[in-house]
């Protein structure tokens, strides 16, 4: 273990390490959201999440919505007159100036739920060991920094659809070592304690077990809250014939908020029957509502409720159905029968589906525990040499919490385990930000990896 010493001497000489701290932004007219128990609150109110996936442009020609006031004024009308309470974006500039839109988002009642990944810094899927480094949690950290003063910051996602295979689950400790490493810089920076947590793909063979993973061990490496995306609602279906009733039953007792990150299947002509369910005691005793996925329209995935061209917006059938289904569905009176007293799960045994044993995670980069006393400073934007590569980064490797890692840099708790043990089956880069985009090829520092996933169709 290095010494402070040589840990400050380690970040004074680099810019990235020394730069000035970020000054905090407020919005000071939006009560923030807290966690009691399995739910979320506004103030005394039991608060469910009512939202949109907002990232116009897609991978095609990724921006930053909220960087620009004249882009976020156009698209708040219509989150007003949709009636929803909450965006998520995917991805951010975190060099860039959001005053302005969040204050708009602020003045409408709107929260931000917020990736903070690119697809230049974050996870890789076939390398979590390479790519959780400190120059990836200083941009992460930076994001945080920018987002943390606005009280409609509602949470954070530490990752999206990182695991997405049994054969990936052994990249999970990197996931809940990245949630712990958020969890700390803001208690550590003095920072209000947003939530964070993690958005997970819906396998079926593992989507209990990284549910109980993200809320097992000690209270510094919990999650505030678990999501995951959900497409298994297909019009026409019910409660029942979707499923959802079973997920409610397997999720029941579970001691984080839990809510849909993504949700919306376009198999068929969408009807929006599931916010009937979801915003019903069929499920708001488990359930703290959900995000449709998306605001605007790609034709190649057709998820979209409108689209957009320049300055020009145009519902499209979905949108006009969904504003009436939300308008028609009110939420339960009082608490909706939440948990109050939440509570630690067990951490999952390892199985053929489960390829992680314990609660051993990699320990914070020397370098990037620096920041959580000094500060990340400011971030790269949507730029950069990237991080996944991990090339002359600090990697701890994870020796330290026992925590082995094979040749391919996947992550087993097993010290003699082989160099080829389990990874993805994909040649993907498993982001943190969304990894469900439709695949681009990034950066020359980063060629061999491919994003992927359900984000930006």
């Amino acid at each position: 273990m290095k010494s402070l010493t040589a840990i400050i001497a380690f970040a004074a000489a680099s810019t990235a390490f020394a730069a000035p701290a970020v000054e905090k932004r407020t919005s000071a007219n939006l009560t923030a959201i807290t966690v009691k128990g399995n739910a979320f609150f506004k103030g005394d109110d039991r608060f469910y999440i009512r939202g949109v996936d907002y990232q116009p442009g897609g991978s095609s020609d990724l921006a930053d919505p909220i960087a620009n006031v004249t882009t976020c004024t156009r698209d708040i009308a219509k989150f007003k007159d949709l009636g929803i309470n909450t965006i998520r974006i995917y991805t951010v500039d975190n060099s860039a100036d959001h005053d302005d839109c969040m204050q708009l988002l602020a003045d409408a009642g709107i929260y931000l739920v917020l990736d903070v990944n690119t697809p230049l810094y974050s996870l890789n899927r076939d390398s979590p060991l390479l790519s959780y480094n400190s120059k990836y949690l200083q941009n992460v950290f930076a994001t945080m920094e920018a987002f943390s003063g606005y009280t409609n910051t509602l949470a954070y996602f530490s990752g999206n659809e990182v695991v997405n295979t049994d054969n990936s689950t052994s990249t999970a400790p990197y996931v809940k070592a990245v949630t712990r490493d958020m969890r700390s810089y803001l208690s550590s920076r003095g920072h209000r304690q947003i939530p964070v947590g993690y958005s997970a793909a819906d396998v079926d063979s593992n989507r209990l077990e990284m549910a109980q993973y993200m809320n097992c061990g000690t209270d510094d490496e919990r999650s505030d809250f678990f999501a995951f995306n959900d497409y298994s609602w297909c019009d026409p279906s019910s409660f029942t014939t979707s499923g959802w009733d079973q997920k409610v039953k397997n999720f029941t007792g579970y001691g984080l908020p839990l809510f849909l990150s993504e949700y919306g299947c376009n198999t068929n002509t969408r009807e929006w029957e599931e916010v009937t369910s979801l915003y019903s005691t069929d499920m708001t005793a488990v359930y703290s509502g959900g995000i449709v996925y998306e605001y605007s329209n790609n034709v190649a995935s057709n998820y979209g409720l409108v689209t957009i061209s320049g300055t020009t917006v145009t519902n499209l059938a979905d949108y006009s159905t969904l504003k009436a289904k939300y308008a028609s569905v009110d939420n339960p009176t009082g608490d909706g029968g939440y948990n109050s007293t939440g509570g630690a799960s067990g951490c999952p045994a390892k199985s053929a589906n489960w390829d992680v044993d314990g609660d051993s995670l990699p320990a914070i980069p020397v370098a990037a525990e620096a920041y959580l006393t000094s500060g990340a400073g400011t971030g790269v934007g949507l730029t950069g040499t990237g991080s996944q590569d991990g090339a002359g980064e600090d990697v701890d490797g994870g020796q330290s919490t026992g925590i082995a890692v094979t040749g391919s840099g996947t992550a087993t708790t097993d010290a003699s385990a082989s160099a080829n043990s389990s990874s993805s089956d994909e040649s993907a880069a498993a982001i943190l930000a969304p990894p469900s985009m439709t695949p681009i090829i990034v950066g020359a520092l980063v060629t061999s990896f491919t994003i992927f996933g359900s984000f930006l169709l």
